[in-house]
């Protein structure tokens, strides 16, 4: 059985449309509140039986990729709704049974192609939008921000990024992926690559330094050698990117840390010292950085869990960036 990465289910499902197999994007609309898989998840399911994400930890799966088949058959929709025994959810590692919603789209039919095909455009564009059905009428749309019927709520959605209902329209939101900006390629930065990949986020290094950032160091992973503020120009920062600066040095901190305060970066945590600390804010002040943008800076960065290895001090970076970016 074919699979793909979770964050490419839409883009399978295109390709497999236009190469011919057949395709079905099934999203979850509604779930139990301890669910392996969040609403908004997908499964794409070819007409050759592959599949690619999961709408469950693979207890509703089965019964979902029956109905796509039949959907790819008549072209219609399918709004399926799975009750989920305490034992059948325990199997699972949920801790109590509940209910499952599942939309079932065939592509080019129910789900246009040229709908789905802005979508992965935009998403690789990294432009945030809402993919939103009615319900009731079976009418889709893409929709942003501006839109006038639903405009408020999916930025409100998008910034929390959850999907959910808004009456009897469903609003799947599709934000770009997260992105960490590491800048020093210093002991901290080995493993906290690894946890961001955990985590979700996509990792980027950035140190112009040769010994520092090598191959060797850090194998397979995306390292910038230019110098921090060009290389976050080129890397691009936007309010899914969390930018960490961890050299010490003003000469390479301070410039990464002028262009995270310049952009909209949702997180800049800065290592060093309250008096390191101290001293920066100095510099950002003479710069003429106003101060509810130093206020922004958290720094000495990381939750304070009295960490001391680096591999502690990751995991309090890591979870000082989910904090800022679940709860603000």
């Amino acid at each position: 059985m074919q699979t793909a990465e979770f964050d490419a289910i839409a883009e399978t499902a295109l390709d497999w449309h236009r190469a011919g197999k057949g395709s079905v994007l099934a999203t979850v609309i509604e779930t139990w509140g301890s669910a392996p898989r969040p609403v908004g998840s997908l499964l794409a399911i070819s007409g050759e039986g592959g599949m690619a994400g999961s709408v469950s930890g693979g207890c509703v799966e089965g019964a979902v990729i029956a109905e796509a088949l039949e959907a790819l058959g008549d072209g219609r929709p399918r709004l399926l709704e799975f009750g989920v025994s305490d034992d059948d959810a325990f199997a699972v590692g949920l801790a109590c049974g509940g209910r499952i919603r599942v939309l079932v789209d065939p592509v080019g039919a129910a789900l246009p192609e040229a709908l789905l095909a802005d979508l992965v455009t935009a998403r690789a564009a990294r432009r945030a939008l809402a993919y939103v059905v009615d319900t009731e009428c079976w009418q889709r749309r893409l929709a942003g921000p501006e839109d006038a019927a639903l405009g408020p709520q999916i930025a409100a959605r998008m910034r929390a990024d959850r999907s959910g209902f808004e009456g009897a329209c469903f609003v799947a939101i599709h934000n770009p992926p997260l992105r960490l900006a590491i800048v020093g390629a210093v002991h901290i930065a080995q493993p906290l690559v690894a946890m961001a990949r955990l985590a979700g986020f996509a990792p980027v290094l950035i140190d112009p330094r040769p010994a520092f950032g090598s191959a060797e160091r850090f194998l397979g992973e995306t390292i910038l050698d230019d110098w921090p503020d060009a290389a976050l120009a080129a890397h691009g920062l936007d309010a899914r990117t969390a930018v960490v600066t961890l050299t010490h040095d003003p000469k390479l901190d301070d410039p990464a840390i002028l262009a995270a305060l310049g952009s909209d970066a949702f997180y800049l945590g800065c290592l060093g010292s309250p008096r390191t600390h101290a001293k920066r804010v100095e510099r950002l002040r003479a710069e003429g950085i106003p101060e509810d943008r130093i206020a922004r800076i958290h720094a000495p960065v990381g939750l304070d869990i009295g960490a001391r290895s680096p591999a502690e001090i990751a995991v309090s970076i890591m979870a000082q960036i989910v904090a800022t970016l679940r709860q603000g």
